[in-house]
């Protein structure tokens, strides 16, 4: 089994990240695309997002389309409030699936960052890492983090395709009253709407 961790706040989900997980998973073979809505984010620990309830259940509705895609509660907020760490996600992932082969979905921006993530040597030995890039965007690029040739080895670009969706843009888009069915799957807009969200007035 070939599984990828697809982690992100998803607030809400949209067809760049479907877009992203489709590319990744028919370039990579990938078996499992698990979508796990973060509940604390460490390097974003001031940011206020949907309650993770609304985030996860939006996140099911748009992956059912696809077999390969399931939405996940791995990285569910803790009792303690206390942030949610990749590598912690990812050992837990390898304690529920010790025989299958795990990758790792992110965006290069956030990949770039990865020296200010927690343990990000362990996080390179968990996982094979498939780093979304727009095109032409090269492994050379990668160089200001100072991977190893070892770890660069388990670092694959994906720039197929480039998800150029603001996520900021589009919630001003639904507060404004935009259902943006240009970019969210049918699903979640209709659930976005029964549920009030994104609204200039909180319900």
């Amino acid at each position: 089994m070939r599984v990828a961790l697809f982690g992100g706040t998803f607030d809400p989900i949209h067809r760049g990240h479907l877009a992203i997980a489709t590319a990744a998973a028919d370039a990579f073979q990938l078996d499992s695309v698990l979508f796990a809505p973060a509940g604390r984010q460490p390097l974003k620990p001031l940011a206020q997002t949907t309650p993770f309830p609304h985030r996860l259940a939006m996140t099911q509705l748009a992956v059912a389309a696809d077999p390969r895609f399931a939405a996940s509660n791995l990285d569910a907020p803790h009792p303690d409030h206390s942030p949610n760490y990749t590598v912690d996600t990812l050992q837990h992932l390898q304690r529920q699936q010790p025989h299958a082969t795990l990758f790792a979905l992110v965006g290069a921006d956030s990949f770039l960052s990865l020296p200010h993530w927690r343990q990000p040597e362990q996080l390179l030995t968990l996982a094979q890492w498939i780093v979304v890039s727009r095109p032409g965007f090269a492994l050379e690029d990668l160089s200001p983090i100072h991977l190893t040739p070892t770890q660069l080895a388990r670092v694959h670009l994906l720039n197929t395709v480039h998800e150029d969706v603001s996520a900021t843009s589009l919630r001003h888009r639904l507060q404004a009253g935009d259902p943006c069915e240009d970019l969210l799957p049918p699903a979640v807009s209709t659930y976005i709407a029964t549920h009030h969200l994104y609204t200039a007035t909180p319900h």
